[in-house]
């Protein structure tokens, strides 16, 4: 299971983006975060069992960082990358999720633009949200959504859901600005 939640002070936007990334991503466990710590944060993991836990940092209010870690002998072991947003679009801006659908299951598709940096986050992403990679489109036909990591027409790396079988977006959509992966100089 993998915790879900926020810096410690939220605005609206944020919490409306980690309750649909909590919704599209199953094994997700979203929690407010209030006063905890990183000790009390791996605490508060180790009563739920979940092994991993993703925060929500804000930017100007809005969704600005994302940091992955992994749970080690009872304390938060930040994982590589940091992944920097320049902007999310959510659910609600799309309009195109029927009401009442759950989604029990996502797939990554593989980017079809060959990307050293994008293979690599699609493979860090797959591991720690625990859903597979395909590479056609055709087999992802038994799977409620799935999430696509590629390059725009400016160059920038979008993550983005789809509804499946329909193919439609459904968000939230996050425009990364930069990744991170040498953390041997982060706090």
């Amino acid at each position: 299971m993998i915790l879900l939640t926020t810096s410690r002070r939220p605005t609206r936007r944020i919490r409306t983006f980690c309750k649909e990334l909590s919704y599209n991503i199953p094994g997700v466990t979203r929690i407010n975060r209030g006063k905890l710590s990183l000790e009390g944060l791996a605490a508060k993991a180790l009563e739920l069992k979940a092994e991993k836990v993703l925060i929500v940092d804000r930017w100007k209010g809005g969704p600005g960082k994302i940091e992955l870690f992994k749970l080690e002998n009872g304390k938060l072991q930040l994982m590589p990358p940091l992944i920097y947003l320049r902007g999310v679009k959510l659910r609600r801006e799309f309009g195109t999720m029927p009401k009442g659908r759950r989604i029990k299951s996502t797939v990554m598709l593989a980017s079809p633009k060959f990307s050293q940096e994008i293979a690599r986050l699609e493979e860090i992403l797959s591991a720690f949200f625990n859903i597979p990679i395909m590479h056609s489109l055709e087999d992802c036909k038994n799977y409620d959504a799935l999430l696509q990591v590629k390059l725009n027409k400016a160059g920038e790396i979008l993550a983005t859901f789809r509804l499946l079988p329909e193919n439609v977006e459904i968000g939230p959509r996050m425009r990364i600005s930069h990744l991170i992966w040498d953390l041997t100089h982060e706090g």
